[in-house]
Parts: structure tokens; sequence; C-alpha cells
């Protein structure tokens, strides 16, 4: 049964038991979806890292002359059968892994305004690989749990774990919409990248609060469309190529989201252009990316004729 329940006195531990239990026995399926990514994290056991490195931007997990050529191999193996990776840099045992995001200029934009991280329970909600986790891992944080629901990426944070050693960090492959399981749990919770993808986004972020403790931290990082009015662009298809995309708010609309959700001391910290120089193909993600989202002759725009996106920064608090 999960560990990390026992930093969660508020949470509804039997559904949230019930509900790990199910997952779990989804997960064992020996269906060639669920093996895709279960077998190279299972290929994994035994391999420990010696040394960590969480602190810089590229997360460092093991030297590379901590295992033989054979063990190297073997990894090197494992971390391809996850790709596209989407969140780094990280360096596994030498194995350098540039993702298609530089999450670390993200990391730069948070790290000045975040709150101390320091033994608290923390929610990282749609955590991908654990990329920001294990940048949290470095403040020595009580807990931070993972939601993540796509198995490629949680098999990922899983492997990276296995090898990492941290017990302090957890992942399930719970979405968004369970985050109701956890009244009152959570003293920070991460929420970047997901809100634009959410049918109902007022109602995510109220869940959302209910989920923190009172006095506790939202972190919000989202795509947004240029503008001062509070107006949302509900593309009629696609959004720069990417479907599920459905509102995306200027700065001025997700603040009076947060604000009408119940959250007080809203802030928005930080807002930038996107760019091929932080979202762009690489070895380990070789698929359409950023510059093949946006019309060739007209930067200011989407290839669906969209204004082209932003990224926003938001902190926000429950009173």
């Amino acid at each position: 049964m999960p560990e990390y329940l026992a930093f969660m006195p508020q949470a509804r531990q039997e559904e949230v038991r019930a509900l790990h239990t199910v997952m779990q026995r989804r997960l064992r399926q020996n269906k060639k979806g669920f093996r895709l990514f279960r077998e190279p994290y299972e290929s994994l056991t035994g391999i420990q890292a010696r040394h960590l490195s969480l602190a810089d931007d590229v997360v460092k997990i093991g030297d590379r002359d901590e295992l033989s050529p054979d063990e190297r191999q073997l990894v090197y193996k494992a971390m391809r059968r996850f790709m596209p990776w989407r969140k780094g840099p990280f360096s596994v045992f030498g194995i350098d892994i540039d993702a298609e995001w530089r999450s670390e200029r993200k990391w730069r934009r948070l790290e000045p305004v975040l709150p101390s991280l320091t033994g608290k329970v923390i929610a990282d909600i749609g955590c991908n690989n654990g990329y920001y986790m294990f940048r949290m891992a470095a403040a020595s944080p009580a807990l931070v749990l993972g939601f993540e629901p796509y198995l490629q990426h949680y098999y990922a944070f899983k492997s990276l774990n296995a090898m990492a050693g941290l017990s302090n960090l957890a992942i399930e492959p719970f979405g968004v919409e369970d985050i109701g399981l956890f009244p009152e749990t959570f003293e920070i919770i991460f929420l970047m990248g997901i809100i634009y993808h959410r049918i109902s986004p007022l109602g995510m972020l109220k869940e959302i609060r209910a989920a923190l403790r009172p006095g506790g931290c939202l972190i919000v990082e989202s795509q947004a469309i240029p503008g001062e009015e509070s107006v949302a662009l509900f593309p009629a298809e696609r959004y720069a190529k990417v479907p599920g995309t459905y509102f995306v708010p200027t700065a001025v609309c997700l603040q009076n989201w947060l604000r009408r959700a119940g959250f007080t001391k809203v802030e928005l910290f930080c807002s930038h252009p996107m760019s091929s120089q932080e979202q762009r193909r690489t070895a380990w993600m070789t698929f359409e990316s950023y510059e093949d989202f946006i019309d060739a002759d007209n930067p200011q725009l989407t290839v669906e004729g969209y204004p082209a996106p932003r990224r926003v920064y938001f902190k926000a608090f429950k009173a």
C-alpha cells in the first residue's frame, strides 16, 4: 500500500488505497500497450546510482564509471524506449538526454518566487517524467507526489527514481480529476502545462484549492494568448497542432479564473513568448516541435491562424 499516505492524514485514505490497487492491477496487464514501458523499467532492476546531482540545470543520476559497459548499454536501451522525452535535461550514468523542452529555463523562472520546499508535502500534477520533482528534491521536501496518467511518462519517472533511490518522491498514474481524494493535504501544488487541456478550468482550480492546506500555495504555468482583455481562445479543433486544447487564456483571464476559484494574493510573476530555443526537436525527441506549429510566414500566428502562444506563470494562495 502507498507509503506516502503517512504524510496525508486528511486524505480520503481508503479511497486512495482502493484506486491505487485498481491502478496497479491495471498496470500488470500483459497487453502490449502496458508491456511497452513496463518492460524497460523492469529491465533496470538492481541498478542503483551512488552519486546524484539535483541542484543544477541537468539532473544527474549516477556517474559514467559506476556501471560496466554492458550495464550502461542496458540503461541506454531502456532510456531510448521512453522516447520521445519531453522534459529535461537529464544525465543518467553519463548518458545525456536532451529533451524537447529546456525545462531548466522554466525552473529558473520559478525558483526566485517559490516558497520554501523543505519539509513540505507537495503535489506535481501532470508531472511527466519527474524533471521538476527531482529539482524539488534538492530542497529536501517531506514528500512530492506526482500525478501522471500517461504510462510512458509514469514509467520513465519510475525508472529514473529506481536508479536515484529517492524515498521522498512518489508517483501515481492519477489524473487531476483525482485531486479530490486529497482534501487539505498539500502545502504546495504545481500545475504546469495542464490547465488549457481541461474542459472546465475553473472547476479544476476549485478542486485544487480544496486540496491545499490553509495557507497553501499554488504555482500555475500555462500557455496563453497575448492581450489585455479577460478572454480565452477556444480553438475549432487544434491549437498549434495540439488536440485536446480547449481554453487558452490571456494572462488577465487566468488571473480572474484564479480569483474566482477562491485564491488570494494572485501574482503574475513571469510572462514570455514561446520559441524554438526552448521547445525543439532533439535526438531524444524526433517528432514535430515548436517550429512546426507556427506559421512559417508569420511567427506571430500558429499554423491554424491563431495568435502564437506565450507562457505565463502565477503564484496564488489559499487563505
